[in-house]
C-alpha cells in the first residue's frame, strides 16, 4: 500500500469515528478555536477539516482541496509528525509558523492563500505551513509585445514566478521587493519593486503611499490597479507603462523606474513613464540605433497622421476646398457625387464599421477574427462605395488612420488615440481647419499639464536634462547613452561606469 493510500484510509477513519465531536474555548488557552474557522468557513465545500490522533496526540486539520496537493501535504506535515515520537512540532516541521496572534482574520487570510492550519490543543499550539500547489499557465512568449530579437518570455498570472523572472536577470541585493495586500474582498497580493541604490526614495515612498490609501473590494488586473493609482484619472492617457515581459520591466528598473506587480495579472506597471516612452518598443535597443530611430519617428508621427488624417478630409471638403490642387479636387468631388450624406456624417460611420470589425474579431477565435477583420473589411468597404454610402478615397484614408493607431506598442496608448480621432472628426464638422488647430493646442496643453508620480509626462519631448535627448524620438548609439533618463531622478546619475559614483 502505497503511504498516501494509508494516510487516506486513516484520515477516513478519524472522521468516521469523531463524527459530531465538537471542543469548547475552555479546552485550549488560546481565543481562537477550531469552531471558529469552521463557522467562518460555512458552506466552503473545498474545506477539509477533521481531527486525527498522531502519536497519541489529537490534532484538528484545516486546508483547501483547492489550494494543496494531498501528496505534497502527507509528505511535507503527516509523515514527519507520525515519526516525530511526540517532539515538539516546530522542531519536526522546519517550514511551520506559530500563529501568535489572536485575530482570526489573519489565520483566515493564510488559509485561503493556500497554508494549511494545525490544532495542537493539548500543546496550547496554532501552526500554519505554506502548502500552497496549484496548476499555472507555463511561461509562453508575449503576445502583446511580440518582438523578432531578444527574449521570448512574459509574465504569467503567478506573482511567485514573475519574481524569479525578475531575480534571474537581476542578482543583486539591491533589488527590494515590498509586498502588500489591496482589496477588502479579494486580498490580492501586490509587490512594489525597485533598486535601492537607484531608484529615487521619494518616488517609492509616493507609490508605496498611495498603494496603502486604495480601498476597493477588489483587483481582478493590474490595468484597474493602475487607474486607481496614476495622478490625472479622467485623462484619456495612460500614466503608467504597462508592460508583461520581463527585459522590458528590468531595463526601466536599471533606469531608476520602479514596478507594481499584481498576484494573478500578467501585467506590471512602470511609473514614473513619459508620453515619449510609450511610443518606444523593447525592440529598439536590439535593433541598430539608425533602424530603432526611424521607427520610433514613424510611430510618433504616425500618432498626427491618424488623428489629422480623417479630420483633414472633413475640414477640406466641408469649408476649405480651396487648399487643394483642382485635379485632386476633382478627383474627390466625383467620388462623392453619389453619397448624400455631408462629409462628417460619412467619415463618423465608416470609423465605426471599422471600430465594430475591431471589436467582433478581437472577441472571436483567432483564425475566424483574422478571417472576419479581412473579408468584412474588403466586403464592406466595397459594398458602401458601390451604394454610395461613402467615397472610395475615404476608404483608403481611413483605413491608413486605423493601421497607424495600432503602431504605438502600448496597447493603452492606441486606444487613447482612437478616441482623440472621434474628437478631431466631430469639431473638424464643426468649425473646420480652425477647429482643429485649436483641437490640436487643447492636447498639447492636456499632455503638457499630465504628470506621472509627480514628473512631467512630457519628458523627454521637454527635457529635464539634455542627456535625455540620446534617447527619446532618435535613440543614439549605445556609447553615448550614460546617463540615466531624468524623469527617474535616480540616486544614481551615471549608467556607466558603474563606480563613478
Amino acid at each position: 500500500m502505497k503511504p498516501t493510500e494509508w494516510w487516506r484510509k486513516q484520515v477516513e477513519e478519524v472522521l468516521a469515528s469523531t463524527e459530531g465531536y465538537t471542543y469548547s474555548p475552555n479546552e485550549r488557552g488560546g481565543k481562537i478555536t477550531p469552531d471558529q474557522i469552521k463557522e467562518k468557513l460555512n458552506n466552503v465545500d473545498d474545506l477539509s477539516s477533521f481531527a486525527m490522533n498522531i502519536n497519541g496526540e489529537r490534532v484538528h486539520v484545516f486546508y483547501l482541496d483547492t489550494m494543496v496537493d494531498s501528496a505534497q501535504l502527507y509528505e511535507m506535515i503527516f509523515l514527519p509528525l507520525q515519526r516525530s515520537d511526540g517532539r515538539d512540532p516546530l522542531q519536526v516541521l522546519p517550514f511551520a509558523q506559530p500563529n501568535e496572534s489572536d485575530d482570526v482574520s489573519l489565520l483566515m487570510n493564510n488559509l485561503l492563500r493556500g497554508h494549511t492550519i494545525l490544532f495542537f490543543l493539548d500543546r496550547n499550539l496554532i501552526l500554519q505551513v505554506n502548502t500552497f500547489h496549484v496548476e499555472h499557465r507555463s511561461i509562453s512568449k508575449s503576445e502583446n509585445e511580440s518582438t523578432v530579437l531578444g527574449p521570448q518570455d512574459s509574465f504569467v498570472e503567478m506573482l511567485e514566478i514573475n519574481l524569479s523572472l525578475l531575480r534571474r536577470r537581476i542578482a543583486s541585493p539591491n533589488l527590494k521587493i515590498v509586498a502588500s495586500t489591496v482589496g477588502t474582498e479579494t486580498h490580492n497580493r501586490v509587490t512594489v519593486i525597485y533598486m535601492e541604490d537607484i531608484a529615487n526614495p521619494e518616488n517609492v515612498e509616493r507609490v508605496k503611499e498611495r498603494i496603502n490609501n486604495v480601498v476597493y473590494q477588489g483587483f481582478v488586473g493590474m490595468p484597474i490597479l493602475k487607474q486607481a493609482l496614476e495622478d490625472k484619472p479622467y485623462s484619456p492617457f495612460p500614466q503608467f507603462g504597462l508592460t508583461n515581459r520581463p527585459d522590458n520591466a528590468t531595463a526601466a528598473l536599471l533606469d531608476g523606474r520602479i514596478l507594481i506587480l499584481l498576484n494573478g495579472s500578467p501585467d506590471a506597471a512602470i511609473c514614473p513613464t513619459s508620453f515619449l516612452e510609450m511610443f518606444s518598443s523593447p525592440e529598439d535597443f536590439y535593433n541598430r540605433w539608425s533602424t530603432a530611430s526611424l521607427l520610433r519617428i514613424i510611430r510618433f508621427f504616425g500618432l498626427f497622421v491618424t488623428i489629422m488624417l480623417t479630420s483633414s478630409y472633413v475640414s477640406v471638403l466641408t469649408y476649405h476646398p480651396e487648399m487643394l490642387p483642382p485635379a485632386l479636387l476633382t478627383i474627390l468631388s466625383e467620388s462623392r457625387s453619389r453619397v448624400p450624406f455631408p462629409p462628417v456624417v460619412e467619415v463618423v460611420f465608416i470609423e465605426l464599421i471599422i471600430e465594430i470589425l475591431r471589436e467582433a474579431g478581437i472577441r472571436m477565435p483567432t483564425k475566424i477574427g483574422q478571417t472576419i477583420g479581412i473579408v468584412g473589411g474588403i466586403v464592406i468597404g466595397t459594398a458602401s462605395v458601390q451604394a454610395g454610402l461613402a467615397s472610395n478615397i475615404l476608404i483608403v484614408l481611413v483605413s491608413v488612420s486605423a493601421l497607424l493607431s495600432f503602431v504605438p506598442p502600448n496597447f493603452l496608448m492606441s486606444n487613447a488615440i482612437r478616441l482623440v480621432r472621434y474628437g478631431f472628426i466631430l469639431i473638424a464638422g464643426v468649425l473646420g481647419m480652425y477647429g482643429q488647430m485649436l483641437m490640436l493646442a487643447f492636447l498639447f496643453a492636456h499632455l503638457l499639464d499630465l504628470t506621472s508620480l509627480g514628473a512631467p509626462y512630457m519628458t523627454a519631448g521637454v527635457p529635464r536634462k539634455w542627456t535625455d535627448l540620446m534617447n527619446s524620438l532618435i535613440r543614439t548609439p549605445m556609447k553615448f547613452i550614460i546617463d540615466r533618463s531624468g524623469m527617474s531622478r535616480a540616486k544614481r546619475k551615471k549608467a556607466r561606469p558603474i563606480g563613478e559614483e
